[in-house]
């Protein structure tokens, strides 16, 4: 036997076997587009155009800008934890009786403490 016909079985093989992998492959991905199209056909269509979102009567909502009162933290002899915190969703906070923003002062405070241009 020759080394020649060893050479030309394994191309073969070699060619054989890219091709299978090919059919493998090919094999998947219309496998994953059957997969796709069963998945799709058993969602619930898209919404018809009467059952949109409409604005409400009144026009489109605005955002409400308005300062609130803080919530006081309870004062209590031993550190409490979150859970003993009055929880921030249900209590609700009030409206501020002053509407106007507080303003920091010109030097008073920043976010480095003094405020100031920061050269000693």
């Amino acid at each position: 036997m020759d080394i020649a016909w060893t050479d030309i079985a394994a191309e073969g093989a070699f060619g054989i076997g890219l091709v299978v992998a090919g059919l493998v492959v090919v094999a998947l991905l219309i496998g994953a587009f059957v997969l796709g199209a069963r998945i799709r056909r058993r969602e619930p269509p898209p919404p018809r155009p009467e059952e949109q979102p409409r604005l409400p009567e009144e026009g489109p909502v605005h955002e409400v800008r308005e300062h609130r009162e803080p919530d006081e933290v309870p004062v209590s002899e031993h550190r409490l934890t979150p859970h003993e915190l009055p929880a921030h969703g249900n209590v609700p906070s009030r409206t501020s009786p002053s509407q106007k923003r507080r303003r920091w002062s010109e030097g008073g405070s920043g976010s480095f403490g003094s405020g100031g241009p920061g050269i000693t």
